[in-house]
């Protein structure tokens, strides 16, 4: 699309900020059209038809933001809308993100970011009404927790922007899954998807990798080497445990996700690129930057788009279908459904190393087909843990068995499945008993029996149900 001379349409009820928006766009070479509301917004919509993008402010009088965006939304779904919004309304982002927003810009808006929302925003317009390939054909699992639940419809609007992605959870809880299917659902799916561990190589390594050098950089340098920003141009980065990067080299990161360029390593010409970064941590990142390990500015970049990936011990409904999909995917079509005495096991283990842990019992059991020893193995397993622990974190009477041991944990996982489903459900019980698939007056005699107090509302019953912790980082 020709930037130049196309009409922008901007929804804003500040004057002094319409006009800077109006005056810096004029300056670009766009048409500009202003609206101090929604209602306006839409009615100029409907009049003109040739608007090329909306700027819309979230917060408006009369119609407000979200509610504009869902309106546009159902007659022009191909229309970039790129959406405004200052730190008091920060939780409205993830819901505009699901009603479709193309990109956002925080207040105050630079010039240049401002530009290069718009040339992008306008450059994949012509891209965005064609829908994303189904999920499924990527075989990937998202299940029927509610947290993941909520994970996979953000999947789409979220891979359709630009905005940099943090992603949180477990070792092993499926944060680089999670980041190739935003880039699978992106317009730079057919461009590269690069992937670096900050925590595997040292810091020297790391910027070498990211960034590239010219010859003779230093000793070894024969040649010159492009670095993953450049070989990932126009494509996705996914910086893994980027909270174990080196603190100096986050402050050149910082720049390329400010100003989308740097040097390599000895160089002078500076090298621009167009790269989306998708960061994913286990570490606490808060924290780091209490103990000044961590940028806090760099934090507030990258926490544009924010996803906390549950462990798997949080998602205990899941771990069934998840362990036949990974026997499926890994070539044991074969093997028998899975005996109850294995079910029961897997549903009780307490899984330390998550997704990435029982995917490697599942290769096992691919391989050996003997699912009364792999059952043997995890309940040992689970044994030795037990008897790892401090004295004072025992219990005081005489050591339990290992069957004694798997009734605990099995009536501990019961409960956490339970409260997990009640609290999905708003402390529905009928509609808790219809998602675990048992009889209503099964589920009241387990609660009975595990001692949830129904009539409270169940102290684990927390207001809100929890779903997506999809944020702009003061979270939802």
């Amino acid at each position: 699309m020709d930037n130049l001379n196309s009409t922008i349409l901007v929804a804003e009820d500040e004057p002094e900020v319409r006009g800077y928006f109006a005056m810096a766009l004029r300056c670009m070479g766009y048409r500009v059209e202003v609206a101090e509301d929604g209602e306006e917004a839409l009615a100029c919509l409907r009049e003109r038809r040739q608007i090329a993008a909306v700027l819309l402010d979230i917060v408006m009088p009369r119609k407000d933001g979200i509610e504009t965006l869902r309106e546009i939304r159902r007659d022009r779904y191909d229309l970039p809308v790129i959406m405004i919004s200052d730190g008091s309304c920060t939780t409205n982002v993830v819901e505009a993100m699901k009603c479709g927003a193309t990109d956002f810009l925080g207040k105050p808006v630079v010039h240049e970011d401002l530009k290069n929302a718009l040339t992008k925003a306008l450059d994949n317009a012509g891209r965005l009404s064609a829908p994303a390939a189904p999920t499924a054909q990527r075989s990937v699992f998202f299940g029927s927790n509610a947290r993941m639940r909520a994970i996979q419809q953000l999947v789409r609007q979220v891979g359709m922007s630009d905005a940099p992605v943090l992603i949180q959870g477990e070792t092993g809880s499926g944060k680089e899954v999670l980041a190739r299917e935003l880039h699978a659902n992106s317009h730079r799916a057919e461009k590269p998807f690069l992937k670096l561990n900050c925590a595997a190589l040292p810091s020297e390594l790391v910027e070498s990798e990211l960034f590239g050098y010219e010859r003779g950089a230093f000793t070894g340098a024969f040649q010159k080497k492009a670095g993953m920003f450049e070989l990932a141009n126009g494509g996705s980065i996914l910086l893994d445990e980027i909270g174990d990067m080196d603190f100096k080299l986050q402050a050149k990161l910082l720049q390329v996700l400010q100003d989308q360029e740097f040097q390599r390593i000895g160089g002078k010409e500076t090298v621009r690129v167009d790269v989306r970064v998708i960061a994913a941590t286990h570490q606490d990142l808060e924290k780091a930057i209490a103990e000044r390990a961590f940028r806090e500015d760099l934090y507030y970049r990258l926490n544009v788009l924010n996803f906390h990936l549950p462990p798997l011990r949080d998602r205990r409904e899941d771990i069934i279908p998840l362990a036949e999909f990974l026997i499926r995917k890994h070539g044991g079509e074969s093997i028998p459904a899975l005996t109850p005495m294995l079910k029961e096991t897997l549903l009780v283990y307490s899984w330390p190393g998550n997704i990435r842990e029982l995917e490697n019992v599942m290769r096992r059991l691919v391989v050996l087909r003997d699912q009364d020893m792999i059952a043997r193995e995890i309940q040992m397993k689970m044994a030795r843990m037990v008897a790892a622990r401090p004295a004072e974190a025992a219990l005081p009477a005489e050591p339990a068995s290992v069957l004694e041991q798997v009734t605990k944990a099995k009536h501990h996982a019961e409960r956490e499945v339970i409260l997990s489903a009640l609290d999905a459900t708003r402390w529905n019980r009928k509609q808790a008993a219809a998602l675990l698939k048992v009889d209503y007056k099964a589920l009241l005699y387990k609660m009975k029996k595990l001692g949830i107090d129904g009539s409270k509302q169940g102290t684990a019953a927390i207001g809100e149900p929890r779903a997506l912790e999809a944020n702009y980082t003061a979270g939802v």
